[in-house]
């Protein structure tokens, strides 16, 4: 359940996740930067809200109807992450933005995604369900080790979170790593589908584990995660899968290396652009009123 609310000093609110009775301090813990906070919370908001619009363009066009409540699950699930990181992003930069000018009037390059979740995995020509099948395995593989250490960082409200959500991100990779078996499994061309939806998605996952400088920052006083801590783990649940799925592990070397600027730097994929354009569109154009305070 979903629940929000200001204590009446306003210093606490409800969070997503979080039990229904506990409130969490939205204070900044001290010796942090605000700056380097925000940053950190919109780049957590931008992959979450990214890739969860990636994933409601599939909408009902998923191979089986049992499988599009679960994927719309997946999507709902990862926009409320990041409703609830954009703004705990927006009250600490301090800039008079809420969650919704945050994501709906940034430009893309003011974005912070990793680049993992914003190419076109399918509907589109770029790729299939399988490739979109390979990009959630890796990608909620990655956010529940992130998620698992987040929980016991200094900052309240993204220790709530994360201790939140991370349940859930279990879940989907779990669900994920069953797809990817199964197509493996099913036919040769299943299997050929599978491993090329692999081969997609895998140069992009070396920037899921290097720390963008703010990250690092972060990490060091204890209020973040640096990632280059979980690729290991990672990626020995990884290769469990593809052991399972008799797969051949994609090029190692694209799993650790990564030079920047990358999504985290604002630098994106052609595809950005496009995607921006379909997800802005309804506030820019005025169709949805913005909120009174």
């Amino acid at each position: 359940m979903s629940t929000s609310g200001v204590s009446a000093s306003g210093a606490q609110r409800w969070i997503v996740g979080a039990p229904e009775t506990s409130t969490v301090d939205r204070s900044v813990p001290g010796g942090v930067s605000t700056e380097d906070l925000a940053r950190y919370c919109l780049m957590l908001g931008d992959d979450a809200l990214v890739l969860g619009h990636r994933l409601a363009e599939w909408g009902a066009g998923v191979p089986e109807l049992e499988e599009a409540p679960v994927l719309a699950s997946v999507t709902a699930n990862l926009l409320d992450q990041a409703r609830e990181l954009l703004r705990r992003a927006a009250e600490v930069e301090g800039l008079g933005r809420d969650e919704d000018r945050l994501a709906y009037f940034r430009p893309a390059a003011e974005f912070r995604n990793v680049r993992l979740v914003e190419i076109d995995c399918g509907p589109g020509q770029g790729g299939d369900f399988a490739a979109t099948v390979a990009r959630l395995l890796v990608f909620a593989a990655w956010r529940t080790e992130v998620f698992g250490r987040l929980a016991r960082g200094r900052d309240p409200v993204l220790a709530a979170l994360a201790a939140g959500y991370r349940t859930s991100l279990a879940r989907y990779r779990d669900h994920a790593a069953q797809w990817v078996i199964r197509l493996a499994d099913s036919n040769a061309d299943s299997r050929r589908r599978m491993l090329a939806g692999l081969q997609r998605v895998w140069p992009l996952t070396g920037e899921l584990f290097v720390p963008n400088p703010a990250e690092a920052r972060l990490a060091d006083v204890g209020c973040a995660v640096d990632p280059s801590r979980v690729r290991d783990d990672v990626s020995g649940f990884l290769a469990e899968v593809f052991s399972v799925a008799r797969l051949d592990r994609p090029d190692p070397a694209e799993f650790a290396s990564f030079a920047r600027p990358g999504g985290r730097d604002g630098v994106h994929t052609g595809p950005m652009e496009f995607l921006l354009a379909d997800l802005q569109y309804p506030a820019r154009s005025g169709q949805v009123p913005e909120r009174t305070p």
